[in-house]
């Protein structure tokens, strides 16, 4: 295995890739080498990766014969958010490879990739969801403005689902939280899933000696 580091955009992201590494590769990833660019609690984001640690890591790990591997959001935007972070390249004198979540092409982020990657036979909770969302829309609240309701945000439809499968004490409830997840958990995920071939096609390309 080459050395590495892996960048991603937050705490969620990390603990992911941590677990999916596990997955494909049997064995931990080394400390350290999937980590990103936010600090003290704060998460990353792509203008992030532009700091003076961001930029000075993957220098540093460059001149030490590793890859690095920019795992973002493409969010709204694929090919846009796509130029942005490839300019980082030419304007901070850095080398890296890019993959785009959810899959490389389409616009989205992790919640994407993580709503095609549960497990079948948890499909009716997000039925479930997906009902509730359609009747939020169709609500109409005069008092407020606008009067159309606010649909809760991608990570509260993960958080929601991981909810409805956990217990309720304490114990339980933290492994909702973002860095607290079990990826590795066939009652919730399929990292088997087809839906990460282009991704774990990514990590054993750059990763794996030729």
């Amino acid at each position: 295995m080459k050395r590495f580091q892996i960048i991603v955009e937050g705490d969620g992201d990390k603990k992911f890739f941590e677990d999916y590494y596990h997955h494909i590769f049997g064995e931990k990833a080394p400390k350290d080498s999937i980590t990103h660019p936010g600090k003290d609690g704060d998460t990353g984001g792509y203008q992030k990766l532009k700091s003076e640690d961001a930029i000075g890591a993957m220098r540093q790990n460059t001149d030490m014969g590793g890859i690095n591997l920019v795992i973002f959001d493409a969010d709204e935007d694929t090919e846009s958010r796509r130029a942005e972070l490839l300019a980082i390249k030419e304007e901070f004198g850095v080398e890296f490879e890019l993959f785009l979540l959810p899959n490389n092409k389409d616009v989205g982020a992790l919640e994407d990739l993580l709503e095609n990657i549960i497990n079948p036979n948890n499909q009716p909770v997000m039925n479930c969801w997906q009902t509730y969302e359609g009747e939020l829309a169709k609500v109409w609240i005069p008092t407020k403005t606008p009067p159309t309701l606010t649909i809760p945000a991608k990570k509260t439809k993960i958080y929601a689902y991981l909810e409805t499968l956990l217990g309720t004490s304490k114990t339980q409830k933290k492994l909702i939280k973002d860095a607290n997840r079990n990826f590795e958990n066939i009652l919730h995920w399929n990292l088997n899933a087809e839906y990460l071939e282009p991704l774990k096609g990514f990590l054993y390309g750059n990763l794996t000696e030729k």
